[in-house]
């Protein structure tokens, strides 16, 4: 066999084996250095910065869906400096080695996330950009707010992302499209996709709008309660949980109490929502009446059933509850009145049966009833 077609069959027969490392300069393979030698430093960097931005939106108030940190992978940084190396004179000029990422609910909640950040980090305002203001009037696409900012105490620096949790679901969609690129897709799947960036878009200035009319409604409602007018602010949960504030049960939870000088055990009053709406009352006004008109039929049930006994603590919902039931009975709900209420405050059970058959047989011989 002839020279030549032993080289022919080592061509087509020997294996290619094809390098995935990446070829940097020298120039960049200084910088990789750089990063290597400091990578102890930058990870613990990372964390420290991660905790004081969690302490300073804990300490404003702010929820998050998420809040990410991480360093960048040596990989990841060998592409970059492959594509774009000449660009950086060394490692400082990189901006996101350590990076970190807020999600919040809601888009006004990146602002102030935003704004804490700006509190605690020196934010570097030429090489931050907020994608939400780049994008042209007839288009739709990624939104999010990137700051850098210095890392504390150092000449480096580090990213941090801001968006919503669609905005971050969007950009999640926007990496395993290609759609950033929009080069591969044909036009038709680019304008479903670019439909769809409006659509979620429109959700995310949807929800931000129905909690600033919440706020503004709960606003509203303490301002009708605090003034008194209760006929005026309907029964709902925002409604009865700033009413309880300004504990109404309070005068005859202390009047049953001081039976047998009783001290009071404050529970919470919400399960009682359902039970007044289910006995019709429709307003906070509604529950006033309820107080002002069966509060003595509730002290006689309650000085009936822990007057010979020694009870030296009795709950806060003792008061609400005898109130029902002086209420229940005067209707002429009977027995079946009785277990309803006990049904829905506690869950239906047969022992609930027994105990209304034994208030509706005490309360026969209360005066309220007989009035």
């Amino acid at each position: 066999m002839t020279d030549w077609w032993k080289i022919i069959i080592f061509v087509y027969l020997t294996p290619i084996h094809m390098s995935s490392k990446t070829h940097l300069d020298q120039h960049c393979e200084t910088i990789m250095r750089e990063y290597r030698d400091n990578l102890p430093w930058f990870e613990e960097s990372s964390q420290k910065v991660y905790q004081l931005l969690k302490d300073t939106l804990d300490k404003a108030g702010l929820m998050t869906a998420a809040l990410e940190y991480r360093v960048k992978e040596e990989d990841s940084l060998e592409g970059k400096l492959e594509i774009k190396g000449g660009k950086y004179q060394s490692l400082k000029d990189i901006t996101d080695i350590i990076g970190l990422r807020v999600i919040t609910f809601y888009i006004d909640d990146v602002d102030k996330v935003a704004s804490a950040v700006e509190r605690v980090f020196e934010v570097d305002w030429e090489n931050s950009v907020d994608k939400r203001k780049a994008l042209e009037i007839d288009s739709f696409g990624y939104l999010s707010l990137h700051y850098v900012c210095r890392v504390p105490d150092s000449e480096y620096r580090m990213e941090i992302q801001m968006r919503t949790v669609l905005q971050h679901a969007w950009a999640n969609m926007n990496h395993d499209t290609g759609y950033k690129s929009g080069v591969e897709i044909p036009p038709r799947y680019l304008r479903d996709l670019s439909r769809l960036a409006g659509m979620l878009e429109l959700v995310d200035d949807e929800f931000s709008r129905i909690r600033t009319e919440l706020t503004d409604y709960r606003r509203k409602v303490r301002a009708l309660v605090a003034s008194g007018n209760l006929e005026d602010v309907p029964l709902d949960g925002d409604t009865f949980r700033s009413f309880l504030e300004m504990n109404p049960f309070n005068a005859l939870n202390k009047r049953i109490a001081s039976v047998n000088q009783a001290e009071i055990q404050e529970v919470s009053l919400m399960p009682f929502l359902p039970l007044f709406k289910g006995i019709g009352c429709k307003t906070l006004g509604d529950i006033s009446k309820l107080i002002k008109n069966y509060s003595e039929g509730a002290f006689q049930i309650a000085t009936y059933q822990i007057g010979l006994t020694d009870l030296d603590i009795v709950a806060s919902s003792i008061g609400p509850q005898d109130l029902c039931i002086a209420y229940l009975l005067k209707q002429g709900s009977g027995k079946a009145g009785i277990r309803y209420m006990f049904d829905t405050l506690n869950g239906k059970s047969e022992s609930n049966d027994i105990l209304a058959e034994m208030i509706v047989q005490q309360a026969k011989d209360l005066l309220f009833m007989n009035q």
